[in-house]
């Protein structure tokens, strides 16, 4: 259809189908046997199913098609529905959770996992995916770290960007492709405390130098949809704040697409305070300019009365009903309800060998090397000859995906033994569980076992017998052990971001054995490490990998792959340091302590620095970076210049290194972070091999909030790292001139 087409059809709908456009229900709703609350109040399904524009949650062609078909029987115009869904990091073929995408520093990679979940996604009958997450993270308390690419805002700009440009390619109606829908707008990546849902307390300045640009290179790749926030961000809910959501979101970033709410948020806006019930909550969100209301209702019950009454312009209800029946009309529904939804197409391509080796490769690729080191000084991997035990509760059957890869399945995972046996089949290897995989809390919970502690403890007390038993008859013990999958995740902050309790006792009895120790970390988020650390010989950050895991895994740890990938979030060195990142403001007192009594920005008890900084990882091989020279030292505006080093990879074995980019505006008219991250490359390289890698820095990429509200640069002297890491050592100085 043409945009006349369209204004036409709008022109011609009842005010009922008009609001139907706005409101989506669940899916269960719509294929359970009791009635739903639509636009009829107290209809019955068939009826409501009618009118409503969107459902959530359901996927698989036959599902699909048949529930299509019934919508455009019953439409009055035949309008087709849109089917949404979480695919955060996989349809069917799970990757791993985006954080460990995140650690990939790879848009390439990131873009081709997007691309394959499109595929499957599509093939099943899904026209949106709920992804990418561009929220900024800095406190790994909040559940949902699992679900951001990390605390940077360049990499997390990167990464969202890939994705979108993945899922939807050129045209999210061509085949084998699927709209995005960027969330959660804006800056809901910091709660306070860490606290889902919570108040997120940030001044309009770090909330426009930090916290916007990721969702803005989302805008900008084209992302159809954006996703409002649960959270209030100066008092006021993201649901029903105009100044966010017309002002920022579509007026200064430019975004013409569909802008959905979060499950209930416009509803919850009664909750919060800021609405006296789900009446008022209709007309401010859609004054706000949130064109869907998910799953609350309160568009469906008000929005009509709203219109009659005079108290809602019929123009504002008109725009949204319009954007939505353009995103239909982009992803070619009127021409096809189906799209690529097909039954046999879903049994070829779906968890196909093609999409599990891109799986495979993601899980090696986000793989971050912590440790690798024995007391003597010895390394510990890759793996060699020697006889190998494979203990802890994620060893077999432990689900590898994420809270969020609602429609992987556990079924389809490689697990660690599986990998093992089947990778070395002549080799000797013993396999053990070694504990549960929470503590017992007889207090019941959301993630806790509720056994009687007497039989929880004596079965632990015999596993972990087990377990000893089994790693004194192997050389090298490889402990698999992390948080559960429930423990990350949507309503999943935790104010300890330890293990559980059972798995380090387990960690410390194998340790008293004497053994060589590699442990395999899995979890959603940066945790407090210290002990495992302390016990540990070498330590693999694996994340949540998804269906490849045990696969990617074990080509790490057997030398099958060198590792590459980096922190995308620092690593604290325990809870009390957060949130923290790297690029933090510098202070007028410093953070170390140079002489007794001397005053100091940091704590008494621990460290100012986190365990691991962001952007670090070991390799197999070690790598040398040379000290960046300039082409020039002095830029105007509009000009650039380049930085060059050479890297070098100066061990036996063949690896990839990222070479990072950081630069530092040192004096400005508002404080400066300490280094901000301005590029990334890979370098693969042979031994011995080296390699001249050049960086252009323009101008433009020294831009920020100033003191007078403009996003631009000022004069004055810069300094420049290329590192390996974030610990950066001594860099090189250019200067910006004036105009």
């Amino acid at each position: 259809m043409n945009e006349n087409q369209l204004k036409e059809l709008l022109e011609d709908m009842l005010p009922e189908e008009k609001v139907g456009q706005l409101v989506q229900l669940p899916g269960s709703s719509l294929v359970e046997d009791a009635a739903v609350t639509g636009i009829i109040q107290n209809s019955e399904k068939s009826e409501a199913l009618g009118m409503i524009g969107s459902t959530l949650g359901l996927s698989g062609a036959k599902t699909l098609i048949a529930l299509q078909k019934k919508q455009m029987e019953q439409q009055p115009h035949h309008i087709p529905m849109l089917f949404m869904m979480d695919v955060i990091h996989g349809y069917k073929t799970v990757f791993p959770c985006p954080l460990g995408q995140g650690a990939s520093f790879s848009p390439d990679l990131v873009r081709e996992c997007a691309e394959i979940a499109a595929k499957e996604a599509s093939v099943a009958g899904i026209h949106v995916v709920f992804a990418p997450m561009a929220d900024l993270v800095r406190d790994s308390r909040w559940g949902r770290v699992m679900e951001s690419t990390g605390e940077d805002v360049y990499l997390n700009g990167k990464m969202a960007e890939a994705m979108v440009r993945g899922f939807q390619g050129d045209n999210p109606g061509d085949k084998g492709k699927v709209a995005a829908c960027v969330k959660h707008f804006a800056a809901y990546g910091a709660p306070v405390a860490g606290r889902e849902y919570d108040n997120v307390e940030l001044s309009e300045h770090t909330l426009r130098e930090f916290y916007l640009p990721a969702y803005e290179k989302a805008v900008k790749a084209g992302s159809e949809l954006v996703m409002s926030g649960f959270h209030t961000w100066n008092g006021i809910p993201c649901s029903g704040n105009e100044w966010l959501l017309r002002k920022i979101l579509r007026e200064e970033m430019g975004f013409e697409g569909v802008l959905i709410s979060d499950w209930g948020a416009v509803g919850e806006m009664v909750g919060h305070g800021y609405c006296a019930d789900k009446r008022e909550a209709a007309k401010k969100a859609l004054e706000a300019g949130t064109d869907i209301d998910m799953c609350a209702n309160a568009y469906a019950d008000y929005l009509a009365e709203l219109i009659q009454s005079g108290e809602l312009e019929e123009s504002l209800l008109d725009e949204a009903v319009l954007r939505v029946l353009r995103l239909k009309n982009r992803l070619g529904l009127f021409e096809n309800p189906f799209k690529d939804a097909d039954e046999e197409e879903e049994k070829r391509v779906i968890l196909c060998k093609e999409h599990r080796e891109i799986a495979r490769k993601a899980v090696r690729e986000s793989l971050v090397l912590l440790k690798n080191e024995t007391a003597a000084g010895d390394r510990v991997l890759p793996l060699g000859q020697e006889k190998l035990a494979f203990v802890g509760p994620y060893i077999d059957g432990a689900d590898m995906d994420s809270s969020w890869a609602i429609s992987g399945d556990i079924a389809d995972q490689i697990s660690i033994r599986r990998a093992a046996e089947e990778m070395l089949p002549d080799r000797t290897v013993f396999f053990a569980q070694g504990c549960t995989m929470l503590d017992n809390c007889t207090a019941g919970g959301r993630y806790y076992y509720e056994e009687d502690e007497k039989v929880w403890r004596e079965k632990n007390d015999r596993l972990r017998r087990e377990a000893v038993a089994t790693a004194e008859r192997a050389d090298t013990v490889i402990l698999c052990l992390g948080e559960h999958r429930s423990q990350s995740g949507e309503a999943a902050s935790r104010s300890e971001i330890t293990l559980p309790e059972i798995q380090m006792e387990l960690l410390r009895y194998i340790h008293e054995t004497g053994k060589r120790i590699v442990t395999v970390l899995f979890s959603g988020r940066p945790l407090d490490i210290r002990a495992v650390i302390k016990y540990s010989d070498a330590v693999l950050m694996a994340w949540f990998p998804g269906t490849e895991g045990g696969h990617g895994i074990l080509d790490v740890l057997l030398g099958r792959y060198n590792p590459s990938g980096k922190l995308p979030m620092s690593m604290p060195y325990c809870v009390g340091q957060l949130p923290i990142s790297y690029d933090q403001y510098r202070t007028g007192k410093s953070r170390r302590k140079k002489t007794p009594g001397e005053y100091a920005s940091g704590y008494l008890d621990i460290p100012s620095e986190p365990l691991y900084a962001f952007g670090y990882g070991l390799s197999y091989t070690e790598f040398s970076i040379s000290k960046p020279s300039l082409d020039r030292t002095e830029i105007r505006p509009g000009e650039g210049l380049k930085a060059s080093v050479t890297v070098k990879n100066e061990g036996k074995t063949a690896g990839t290194e990222i070479v990072q980019l950081y630069i530092q505006d040192i004096a400005a008219s508002r404080v400066r972070p300490e280094k901000q991250l301005k590029g990334m490359e890979r370098v693969e390289l042979q031994p011995g091999e080296e390699r001249i890698v050049t960086f252009s820095i323009e101008e433009e990429m020294l831009r920020f909030y100033r003191q007078d509200g403009v996003f631009g640069s000022e004069p004055g002297k810069f300094r420049l790292w290329v590192e390996n890491s974030s610990n950066v050592r001594e860099g090189v100085e250019f200067y910006l001139e004036k105009q």
